[in-house]
């Protein structure tokens, strides 16, 4: 016990042993006094510990008497109480945070399927607004009639998937419902749209090349057959010889559109490269030539060439861009029409080729898919002129392996301008003998 105590006690049985062996009265008058002086310091420290108690955050206060080796162990117990709720505070606003850079939404479910929360994806997802929604049930949220009947189900073995309006974005989402603690639900949605829009198109992909080349296929066996079942006296040497044209016409077709499509398999699977100098002005050159034969003279030529501006890239990838676009502005371009091939460096420092040429053109609704393959505007003047339809889509893969930008302005029946921007940081000096990149 702390001094002060001591001493009042000890002033305590003075004033008893006073009382006793002299005058009674003054005996019992030290007593009240010492014993009064004890209470009223008890009265303190039990005020500084009530004080004290009201916040625990604080150390106790530093000297209560007997109070303090009581005091003392609670407050250590405390302050180990307080690291370990801090530690797990921590722990749950990293998984907080966690789920919120998850890449899926992820809702949860009171017993009575309402909201209880959700991460930002799952936001976007679904419209879902936390600050407004909380408490709601998720059938108020998602309507839709197959959502509904998925998740009144006691098990979802399969995921849903569903289409979603959230705003003015249309969604194809990959839902799945499942239990967790007790009587508590996850819901995790998964954005699919992009993966829908890619498996469309490998369909529409598959569909394309199977009637790509089904059509030359079933022209070039319809002439076999016929070659085949009618006696060679009835067919005349002419006969005989257009039904070989015609015949090597569709093999040609048939072999364009699998080294176009063997063209696109190797751009896409193959690794972006930065490549050697390449003298631009040769592949155009040599591209012009092979132009001027498929024009046939027929249309008028006009070249703006910088012979000394050159890229780094890879050659064979650049002749067939640079190729596919004068070779389709000479199909589209009706005779006398007036082809313009300029290769410069623009005033910010790109690269760029273009092909502007004064044909039919392009509707706006159909810019938007000129690039996507075996998409044509004229079907049956595509296949006339010996078009594959993935002229296009091979030049758009290429610029993008060029860090180059395809860009096409058109007007129906005003022609169009088809240009390839490279950036700045492609242009290079000329290459040195022995160093262009095939």
């Amino acid at each position: 016990m702390p001094k002060t105590i001591f001493s009042l006690i000890a002033l305590g049985l003075l004033g008893w042993a006073v009382g006793y062996f002299t005058t009674a009265t003054a005996g019992w008058v030290v007593t009240t006094l010492g014993m009064t002086a004890m209470i009223l310091v008890s009265g303190t420290q039990l005020a500084q510990i009530r004080k004290w108690v009201a916040d625990l955050s604080a150390p106790p206060p530093p000297s209560v008497g007997p109070w303090d080796e009581v005091l003392a162990p609670i407050y250590r117990q405390l302050r180990r109480d307080s690291a370990i709720i801090a530690e797990l505070e921590q722990d749950v606003d990293s998984i907080l945070q966690a789920a919120e850079a998850l890449p899926d939404g992820a809702v949860t479910l009171d017993q009575e399927k309402r909201l209880t929360w959700c991460n930002r994806t799952a936001s976007t997802h679904t419209g879902l607004n936390l600050a407004t929604d909380r408490g709601h049930s998720i059938f108020n949220i998602l309507r839709a009639p197959e959502f509904g009947k998925y998740a009144q189900q006691q098990r979802w073995p399969e995921p849903l998937v569903l289409h979603h309006s959230a705003g003015n974005v249309e969604r194809t989402l990959l839902v799945q419902l499942t239990r967790y603690g007790i009587g508590h639900y996850l819901l995790v949605t998964r954005d699919i749209t992009q993966v829908e829009k890619l498996e469309t198109t490998r369909k529409d992909f598959v569909a394309n090349v199977s009637h790509e080349l089904r059509t030359p296929l079933t022209v070039l066996l319809g002439f076999l057959e016929t070659l085949y079942d009618i006696p060679r006296e009835d067919i005349s040497d002419e006969q005989r010889q257009h039904y070989l044209d015609l015949m090597i016409t569709q093999a040609k077709r048939m072999q364009a559109i699998v080294a176009d499509l063997l063209t696109l398999s190797t751009l896409e699977s193959s690794p972006t490269q930065a490549g050697l100098p390449v003298q631009m002005s040769e592949v155009i050159h040599k591209a012009l030539q092979q132009a001027h034969l498929l024009s046939a003279e027929q249309h008028v030529f006009v070249e703006n060439i910088d012979e000394n501006l050159c890229i780094m890239g890879i050659e064979t990838e650049l002749v067939s861009a640079v190729s596919n676009l004068l070779t389709n502005a000479v199909r589209y371009t009706p005779k006398d029409g007036t082809i313009t091939v300029s290769w410069y460096k623009t005033e910010q420092g790109l690269a760029c080729y273009s092909v502007q040429d004064t044909g039919i053109g392009v509707s706006p609704q159909d810019l938007p898919r000129l690039t996507e393959r075996f998409y044509r505007v004229d079907r049956g003047r595509s296949r006339s002129t010996g078009g594959t339809g993935l002229g296009l889509a091979i030049t758009k893969h290429v610029a993008m392996r060029h860090n180059a930008e395809l860009t096409i302005q058109s007007r129906l029946g005003a022609g169009s301008n088809f240009a390839l921007e490279f950036a700045a940081s492609r242009v290079c000096p000329p290459p040195e003998t022995g160093q262009t990149s095939k």
